[in-house]
């Protein structure tokens, strides 16, 4: 019987080891099924970075068009209008909801 129980003792505690590694690799804390939430999250992310980008270059364009010296007369109007709502004599300023980015 000690004989028999000897023999087992080294395949079992590979065996558990094995078990061991195996779940942690796909159930654990950066198993398998973490990787895969991790890549979502990373796609979701690299859409909200495109996003940012995207709004602080068209910022960066309409501050460019404001440099001293170069001053585009429509964005100045359009700033204008916006901010002041004041129109020349005989408009009428309609408030619209602002643009959403």
């Amino acid at each position: 019987m000690t004989r028999v129980f000897a023999a087992m003792v080294l395949p079992a505690a590979c065996g558990a080891v094995t078990a061991y590694f195996g779940y942690y690799a796909i159930w654990g804390e950066r198993g398998v099924l973490a990787l895969e939430d991790a890549q979502a999250q990373l796609g979701v992310r690299q859409e909200q970075l495109a996003q940012v980008r995207d709004q602080r270059q068209r910022l960066q364009h309409r501050i460019s068009l404001m440099k001293p010296g170069q001053v585009d007369p429509d964005l100045v109007e359009e700033l204008a209008r916006s901010e002041l709502m004041d129109g020349a004599p005989g408009e009428v300023a309609v408030p619209r909801p602002k643009p959403q980015p």
